[in-house]
Protein backbone atom coordinates (compact mmCIF):
# COMPACT_ATOMS: atom_id res chain seq x y z
CA UNK A 1 0.00 0.00 0.00
CA UNK A 2 1.06 3.40 -0.97
CA UNK A 3 0.06 6.85 1.21
CA UNK A 4 0.37 10.39 -0.97
CA UNK A 5 -0.28 13.18 0.58
CA UNK A 6 -0.19 16.80 -0.98
CA UNK A 7 0.37 20.04 0.33
CA UNK A 8 0.89 23.81 -0.66
CA UNK A 9 -2.47 24.95 -1.73
CA UNK A 10 -3.98 27.85 -0.73
CA UNK A 11 -5.69 31.33 -2.20
CA UNK A 12 -3.32 33.49 -4.69
CA UNK A 13 -4.02 36.39 -6.37
CA UNK A 14 -4.24 36.40 -10.75
CA UNK A 15 -0.73 36.51 -11.91
CA UNK A 16 0.88 34.70 -8.93
CA UNK A 17 2.54 31.94 -7.93
CA UNK A 18 2.09 28.84 -5.91
CA UNK A 19 4.51 25.63 -5.20
CA UNK A 20 2.66 22.36 -4.26
CA UNK A 21 3.81 19.49 -2.90
CA UNK A 22 3.28 15.67 -2.73
CA UNK A 23 4.93 13.02 -0.55
CA UNK A 24 4.69 9.00 -1.13
CA UNK A 25 5.28 6.50 1.69
CA UNK A 26 4.77 3.25 2.03
CA UNK A 27 5.53 0.71 -0.62
CA UNK A 28 7.57 2.30 -2.34
CA UNK A 29 9.55 0.84 -6.11
CA UNK A 30 11.75 2.50 -8.77
CA UNK A 31 9.54 1.99 -11.38
CA UNK A 32 6.98 4.96 -10.65
CA UNK A 33 5.46 7.92 -12.16
CA UNK A 34 4.39 10.77 -9.93
CA UNK A 35 2.10 13.72 -11.22
CA UNK A 36 -0.68 16.46 -10.70
CA UNK A 37 -4.58 16.01 -12.00
CA UNK A 38 -6.66 18.79 -11.26
CA UNK A 39 -10.76 19.00 -11.08
CA UNK A 40 -12.81 22.54 -11.37
CA UNK A 41 -16.46 22.28 -10.28
CA UNK A 42 -18.78 20.39 -13.05
CA UNK A 43 -15.48 19.76 -14.77
CA UNK A 44 -13.87 16.53 -15.54
CA UNK A 45 -10.17 15.68 -13.86
CA UNK A 46 -7.78 16.93 -15.98
CA UNK A 47 -3.96 15.78 -16.49
CA UNK A 48 -1.58 18.97 -15.17
CA UNK A 49 1.87 17.37 -15.56
CA UNK A 50 3.24 13.64 -14.74
CA UNK A 51 7.18 12.47 -13.92
CA UNK A 52 8.61 9.53 -14.39
CA UNK A 53 11.28 8.08 -12.15
CA UNK A 54 13.69 8.62 -14.88
CA UNK A 55 12.68 12.47 -15.13
CA UNK A 56 10.45 12.29 -18.04
CA UNK A 57 7.59 14.69 -18.05
CA UNK A 58 4.39 15.25 -19.81
CA UNK A 59 2.09 18.60 -19.17
CA UNK A 60 -1.18 19.32 -19.86
CA UNK A 61 -1.23 21.82 -23.02
CA UNK A 62 -3.62 24.52 -20.74
CA UNK A 63 -0.32 24.47 -18.36
CA UNK A 64 2.55 24.11 -20.84
CA UNK A 65 4.97 27.50 -20.51
CA UNK A 66 3.52 28.48 -16.75
CA UNK A 67 4.19 25.29 -14.93
CA UNK A 68 6.93 23.11 -13.81
CA UNK A 69 7.29 19.68 -12.13
CA UNK A 70 10.26 18.38 -10.22
CA UNK A 71 10.86 15.41 -8.09
CA UNK A 72 13.25 13.96 -5.44
CA UNK A 73 13.55 10.33 -5.65
CA UNK A 74 15.26 9.99 -2.41
CA UNK A 75 12.26 11.57 -0.84
CA UNK A 76 9.91 10.13 -2.66
CA UNK A 77 8.70 13.99 -3.12
CA UNK A 78 6.92 15.48 -6.69
CA UNK A 79 6.62 19.25 -7.11
CA UNK A 80 4.73 21.37 -8.91
CA UNK A 81 5.46 25.04 -9.50
CA UNK A 82 2.75 27.26 -10.97
CA UNK A 83 3.25 30.58 -12.69
CA UNK A 84 1.33 32.99 -13.89
CA UNK A 85 -2.00 31.95 -12.30
CA UNK A 86 -5.15 32.66 -13.79
CA UNK A 87 -8.78 32.09 -12.23
CA UNK A 88 -9.05 29.23 -14.73
CA UNK A 89 -6.67 27.45 -12.92
CA UNK A 90 -8.88 27.29 -9.71
CA UNK A 91 -9.46 23.66 -9.19
CA UNK A 92 -8.82 20.71 -6.33
CA UNK A 93 -5.17 19.38 -7.63
CA UNK A 94 -4.90 16.13 -6.68
CA UNK A 95 -1.31 14.09 -6.68
CA UNK A 96 -0.99 10.71 -8.33
CA UNK A 97 1.58 7.70 -7.43
CA UNK A 98 1.48 4.89 -10.51
CA UNK A 99 3.82 2.10 -9.83
CA UNK A 100 4.40 -0.67 -12.06
CA UNK A 101 4.27 -3.93 -10.91
CA UNK A 102 4.63 -7.22 -13.39
CA UNK A 103 2.37 -6.30 -15.72
CA UNK A 104 -0.33 -4.18 -14.16
CA UNK A 105 -0.07 -0.74 -12.97
CA UNK A 106 -1.10 0.57 -9.57
CA UNK A 107 -2.77 3.64 -9.17
CA UNK A 108 -2.73 5.79 -5.56
CA UNK A 109 -4.35 9.05 -5.41
CA UNK A 110 -3.99 11.78 -2.65
CA UNK A 111 -6.75 13.63 -0.96
CA UNK A 112 -6.30 17.41 -2.88
CA UNK A 113 -5.40 20.43 -2.14
CA UNK A 114 -7.63 23.68 -3.32
CA UNK A 115 -6.22 26.07 -5.00
CA UNK A 116 -7.99 29.37 -5.94
CA UNK A 117 -7.04 31.83 -8.06
CA UNK A 118 -9.08 35.44 -7.40
CA UNK A 119 -8.39 38.70 -6.44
Amino acid sequence: QVRVVESGGGLVQPGGSLRLSCAASGNIFGINTMGWYRQAPGKERELVATMTYIGNTNYGDSVKGRFSISRDNTKNTVYLQMNSLQPEDTAVYYCKYSQRLLQSTYDYWGQGTQVTVSS
